[in-house]
């Protein structure tokens, strides 16, 4: 609490600068660094890592375009319109279904992601997210940020999220929320996954937040975690990458 205090006082102008900037887009870029990814992993063979290596050498970082659509009562995170499929040197398909709701006047969530080839509907309570607020500040996509940490108990990741109280909305990239301002870059293990805003808009939003019909298999965020530990175990045991269809 002192930290946020004392980032309050950095910006005292806030509240007047903010007053305009409830509702928009943010445009994100995904890169996930595969090789950066796969040393990290110690049950994988070395032969495996070399193997992997090797294939991804041309494409170490696999970048993709994400929107976030938000107002000050909801916000939904999905594909850029010119992202629903993919293309590197040497892979091409289509990226797997992922669509994440938050309602913050409900405090629910109501989101559609494909894992192994299945589509599920996660629908529950915005969960509390235990974030240490550092002293750090930065520049992204022209917002000054602030540092906050957490971490992913369930695949044991470092967090580390850059946010702006210009925008005062407690939303942001993937399942990630709840800090005094908008997450304009996400940083997991290290840059192994960086996620980060190179542009925002401020715009009036027409049906960008209203839901799609979306079909999959309804499940809590506990029996979901508890699929992604049970995957991520049986990969271990098989010496397997999980992050394949899984994501990071």
């Amino acid at each position: 609490m002192k930290k946020i205090f004392l980032y309050i006082l950095l910006f005292p102008i806030w509240g007047v600068v903010s007053a305009q900037k409830t509702e928009g887009v943010v445009h994100y870029e995904y890169q996930l660094n595969w090789i950066k990814m796969m040393k990290k992993l110690p049950f994988l063979t070395q032969e495996e890592k070399d193997r992997m290596e090797n294939t991804w050498k041309n494409e170490e970082n696999t970048k993709q375009k994400l929107n976030l659509y938000f107002n000050e009562k909801e916000s939904l995170y999905t594909w850029g319109q010119d992202q629903q499929e993919y293309e590197g040197t040497e892979y091409k398909g289509r990226n797997e279904e992922l669509l994440m709701h938050k309602n913050f006047e409900l405090e629910k969530h109501n989101d559609m992601i494909e894992m192994s080839g299945k589509t599920y509907l996660l629908q529950d309570s915005l969960q509390k997210i235990e974030w240490k607020v550092m002293n750090q500040i930065k520049e992204v996509a022209g917002f000054i940020c602030m540092k906050a940490v957490t971490e992913d108990k369930v695949k044991g990741q470092k967090i580390t999220a850059w946010f702006t109280g210009d925008i005062p909305v407690a939303s942001g990239p993937e399942q990630f929320h709840g800090l005094p301002g908008m997450i304009l870059e996400l940083d997991i293990d290290d840059g192994t996954l960086l996620i980060e805003a190179t542009s925002v808009e401020f715009k009036k939003l027409e049906k960008e937040l209203v839901l799609p019909k979306m079909k999959g298999k309804k499940i809590n965020d506990k029996d979901f975690n508890d699929l992604i530990s049970k995957y991520i175990t049986d990969s271990i045991k098989m010496q397997r990458n999980p992050y394949w269809v899984i994501r990071y």
